[in-house]
């Protein structure tokens, strides 16, 4: 087993099967959000913005980004202005004000002319939303070979406008997918460990072991780090999955196959690491209930629901197509899915059952991050 992050096959499957990228006219672009009511936004193909309304589930308006929003990877600031996201095929990194549809931020990820640098979907903002973060991989493009560089983190202006630059540049750990801001302004990075690691002064701890932890008679955890998930209790959740050796290590076919989760509290900082399930399906994405944070949800092909404590299948549902992210609002009383199709589709937390569909303007999610949040 080894961490991982998403297989090619998905994306061919969505050049496949996925509704044509359409551009959609732009869809209320002046009307401010409410203090106080909650939305979702997420990128749909090929330049497209959307915010939900999470009270009515309808769509509330929607923007457009300059170029490509691919991945459509995407975190929104802290103060709840501002949806940053990285486009043009990972090139990019572009920062749109939902209250105008205004872009307020606009970064290349090279740095010199002679430069390829792409950004995955380490992507995060700073507390009080003044800088942002993001991973860059460079590679310096020579006549006749190319030097592959090493990661670095990149910290900008978040309000810097067009061409932005980074306020400076620190060396990072390879490997990383995704990450996401700690309340005492930590970085949370995802990559063979989960590491702690300072953007002031680069310095890096290991918060949670990972490929490198030391669990007697289970192998190696096997970790899908794409889409950087938070929740209403601001929890940073990834989920793996293992095998438990009932005897010799080592042995596959004397072993018990395990769901689990890595969890930071991005609020206090404490870490966890627990199993909560038998590995009978795969799932792209879980959240925890910010209503009952015993109870993990899991989607992909099914939309699932777990109790932790009792490691037991709750509820399952059947879904019209497979969905890559699951959503929940404040309340833990509906689940959003989305990525893959240009619909999002709403359930019943309680039973699972269906609730309504958002038909998106445009073309399909893809791998695009949808996140809820509160004005």
């Amino acid at each position: 087993m080894k961490n991982s992050f998403a297989p090619g096959w998905c994306a061919l499957a969505l050049a496949a099967l996925a509704p044509a990228a359409v551009q959609a006219a732009p869809l209320n672009a002046d009307k401010p959000l409410v203090p106080g009511d909650e939305y979702l936004v997420v990128a749909s193909n090929p330049d497209n913005l959307h915010v939900v309304d999470l009270k009515a589930d309808a769509l509330y308006k929607s923007c457009a980004v300059p170029g490509s929003v691919a991945p459509g990877t995407m975190v929104m600031s802290p103060d709840k202005t501002t949806a940053y996201l990285v486009t043009n095929h990972f090139d990019e990194v572009h920062g749109i004000a939902l209250d105008t549809c205004q872009v307020v931020f606009h970064a290349k990820m090279a740095q010199k002319p002679e430069e390829r640098a792409k950004a995955l979907f380490a992507l995060s903002v700073s507390n009080d939303s003044k800088q942002l973060y993001v991973i860059q991989t460079p590679t310096t493009l020579h006549s006749d070979h190319y030097r592959i560089g090493e990661p670095r983190l990149a910290v900008y202006d978040a309000k810097a406008g067009e061409g932005a630059k980074p306020l400076r540049t620190l060396p990072a750990p390879r490997q990383v997918t995704v990450m996401a801001t700690g309340h005492d302004g930590s970085l949370y990075m995802v990559g063979p460990d989960i590491y702690k690691f300072d953007p002031v002064t680069g310095k890096q701890t290991v918060a949670i072991p990972s490929r490198n932890w030391k669990r007697p008679h289970f192998a190696p955890p096997d970790v899908l780090s794409v889409w950087p998930m938070k929740n209403a209790n601001d929890d940073f959740t990834i989920l793996y999955t293992t095998a438990k050796f009932k005897g010799k290590d080592g042995d596959m076919a004397n072993a018990e196959f395990l769901y689990g989760y890595f969890n930071v509290n991005l609020k206090t900082g404490k870490t966890e690491t627990r199993d909560f399930a038998p590995f009978t399906e795969i799932y792209f994405t879980g959240t925890r209930s910010p209503k009952d944070p015993n109870l993990m949800f899991g989607v992909l092909n099914r939309l699932a629901k777990y109790d932790i404590k009792q490691k037991k299948l709750l509820k399952a549902a059947e879904i019209p197509y497979s969905h890559y992210t699951v959503s929940m609002n404040r309340e833990g009383s509906k689940v959003y899915l989305g990525g893959t199709w240009n619909n999002l589709t709403v359930y019943d937390a309680a039973e699972l059952k269906p609730v309504t569909t958002i038909a998106l303007p445009g073309g399909d999610m893809g791998a695009a991050s949808p996140q809820t949040f509160t004005r």
